[in-house]
Order: structure tokens, then sequence, then C-alpha cells
């Protein structure tokens, strides 16, 4: 089902998705999306949603089946404690990505802003994954509870690190794989930088598979680079921080 968004605001267009789902509809091409919130927020039907455009904030928010495919890159607050499903951009992305995100997969092709991954757990059965495949800005993965963040650090340019400061900052479960180096000034407090195993290796190449088929790259090439491995050293890092 082609939908035009030109000129329609974000609870007509989420009407008019609900509507179709409700009827039969697995297939959407929504065509002209400049900015429009929301989309594919609370559906729970496995659908394949494609955008053409920029979608606005809150995409995929708390989402727990559709397939989305966007034509480019994407605004603040993408998959806000999503639940299931998968959300492809092949741009870039801006900041707060996968907020208290408890399942599904993102995968982004570019660079993402700030705090992604922040509040990220694990939830039941599932363990949501965050792949980014430039580099990430301050806060990455702060509060993590559990769950993967990917940084590839792919096309970032020399002397530019792959994760900001207060990388991994209070946080207490899940791991960030980082291919290459974070500065050791940018990492929290609380973090232990360490060296993948072979258990590590076997995870990534099988977890960067579906990542590469999606965007178009080479999963060989991409395990051909050293990756390191920060995890929490306590699961509760700020535990004696207002103790008297």
């Amino acid at each position: 089902m082609r939908i035009d968004a030109t000129g329609l605001d974000h609870r007509t267009l989420n009407e008019q998705i609900k509507t179709a789902i409700a009827a039969g509809e697995t297939e959407f091409d929504l065509a002209n999306v400049c900015g429009t919130r929301y989309i594919g927020c609370g559906i729970d039907q496995e659908v394949d949603i494609r955008i053409e455009g920029i979608p606005g904030n809150d995409l995929a928010a708390f989402m727990s089946g559709p397939r989305i495919h966007c034509s480019g890159s994407v605004q603040d607050s993408v998959a806000n404690t999503m639940n299931g499903g998968l959300v492809v951009v092949p741009g870039h992305a801006g900041d707060v990505l996968g907020y208290s995100m408890r399942g599904g997969r993102v995968y982004v092709r570019e660079n993402a802003g700030y705090r992604i991954g922040i509040h990220m757990k694990s939830y039941l059965n599932q363990e949501p994954t965050i792949i980014i495949g430039g580099r990430a800005k301050d806060f990455a993965g702060e509060y993590m509870a559990g769950g993967k963040l990917i940084i590839l650090g792919l096309d970032t340019p020399s002397g530019e690190p792959l994760a900001g400061r207060y990388c991994g900052s209070g946080m207490h479960g899940g791991a960030m794989y980082v291919r290459g180096e974070v500065p050791e000034a940018h990492i929290g407090k609380g973090v232990s930088v360490e060296e993948i195993t072979a258990e590590d290796q076997e995870m990534l190449r099988a977890t960067l598979k579906p990542y590469c088929e999606a965007l178009g790259l080479g999963v060989e090439e991409i395990m051909g680079a050293p990756f390191q491995k920060l995890r929490a050293t306590s699961t509760r890092p700020h535990g004696q921080l207002y103790a008297y």
C-alpha cells in the first residue's frame, strides 16, 4: 500500500497505517515523509514499512513487530522503548537512539548522535541490538543494563574518536563492542576494556551478517579489524555515590 504523506499530520498518517493493518495489509510505502513523528509507534504486527524521506522523532517508539527501512537519515529518539522489530537507516541517526530499548534491532550505516543506547536493557528473553556503522558522540551506552551496542567506525577519519566522552557512564549490564579503540579519557568510571574472545568473535560475525546484508557491506572485511569489548565492572556502579 502506498501512502503519500504530503501534508499529513502524524495522527492521520498513523491512523491510516493502523487501519490498513487491521484490514490485512502487510506492506507499506510511505512517500514524501518530512519530519513526521511517531511512525510505527505501538504497532505489534510483523509488517514491512518503507519510508521515502526523513522521518521525525520517535520513529518505531514502543514498536514490537514491524520492519522499517528508511531511505536516508533519521531524527532523534528512534526506537524509544522499542520491544521488537527492525529499523534500517542507510544514513545518519540523531540523538537518544534506542532509549530504554528492550528488544529488536537498529542498523545505522553512518554516524549517530549523543546518548545512544541510554538505559537499553534486556527484557525477558529479548536482547536489543544497536549497530552504528560510523561513530557515536558523548554518553554512548549510558546506564546500559543489557543488550549489545556495536560501533564500527567505518569511514571515520584518522585520529577522530569512535565514541565520545563518558562512554558507558553508569553502565551496569550488557556490552559494547568497538571496532578500534576508545580513548581512555572517554571511558566512564566502572567500565572495563577487554580484548574480545573467540566466542565474542563468533557472536559478532553472526550479529553483523544481517546488518551487512541489509546495507550492502562485507562482514569478513569488517571482522578483519580488531574489536574491543566494554562492559561494566559492577551491577551497581553508583551504589555508594550518596552513602554517608
